[in-house]
């Protein structure tokens, strides 16, 4: 069974930077395409950005398009998420999600409603951006 567990949260000032870490354990993340989501208190869950089983596209939402980079390490079996010039509005819970899925549901306009493609989440990993 795949596991995910994230990494790298915390206490940041708006401006500052965090990079995410998703490390997978029990299969390789090799063939599946990696999701970031996030999920504020009173609000539905966000995708954030994508990445695909092919490496062929990385995908963003128009939030944090230009701020935020998805990357992924086969040989240690992790994907990251850059994030730059934070703002308060970043503040959620993180989570990594993996799935066996089409290039479609990956796309950053349509991520927020692909949350099902995904079968495999981590445990969340909390992000402030506060002064």
């Amino acid at each position: 069974q795949l596991q995910l567990v994230e990494s790298g949260g915390g206490l940041v000032q708006p401006g500052g930077s965090l990079r995410l870490s998703c490390a997978a354990s029990g299969l390789t993340l090799d063939y599946y395409a990696i999701g970031w989501f996030r999920q504020a208190p009173g609000k539905e869950r966000e995708g954030v950005s994508c990445i695909s089983e092919s490496d062929s596209s990385t995908n963003y939402a128009d939030s944090v398009k230009g701020r935020f980079t998805i990357s992924r390490d086969n040989t240690k079996n992790t994907v990251y998420l850059q994030m730059n010039s934070l703002k308060p509005e970043d503040t959620a819970v993180y989570y990594c999600a993996a799935g066996l899925l089409y290039d479609y549901y990956c796309a950053g306009p349509t991520l927020s409603s692909s949350v099902d493609e995904f079968d495999y989440w981590g445990q969340g990993t909390q992000v402030t951006v506060s002064s």
